[in-house]
């Protein structure tokens, strides 16, 4: 059982969000499809989130474990107005980040790391 420290979560993804402007929204979703924290736009739903970040995650993994790839680190998704950039939080729980057309993979990346090596320590056992 986790036991997980929900407001220093959202205070980081507050953070993430206001380091980069390009970074519209971010959530912290568990492997099985829940959001356990968010820094999203009031018109995007959690739920949804949650569970599309997670199956991604999931699909994720499974190619890359069959393809020989060994363990899932990140899913990166271009669409015509930004990236959605998926990176896994230990063994339980993913990073979903969207950002706008104008964000810099390479950045993003970056940051999105610090941020999960942050968000390990808020996820304790």
């Amino acid at each position: 059982m986790l036991d997980i420290d929900v407001a220093s979560m959202i205070s980081r993804l507050q953070t993430l969000k206001h380091s980069m402007p390009e970074i519209e929204a971010a959530a912290v979703v568990s492997l099985d499809g829940l959001i356990i924290a968010s820094a999203l736009p009031t018109e995007m739903s959690e739920d949804r989130v949650a569970a599309m970040s997670a199956a991604i995650l999931s699909l994720g993994e499974s190619i890359s474990k069959e393809m020989g790839r060994g363990s899932l680190e990140q899913v990166f998704t271009k669409g015509a107005g930004g990236y959605i950039i998926l990176i896994t939080i230990g063994e339980h729980a993913g990073l979903t980040v969207l950002t706008n057309d104008q964000a810099k993979p390479g950045l993003v990346f970056l940051e999105m790391r610090r941020a999960a090596e942050d968000m390990l320590k808020f996820l304790k056992k």
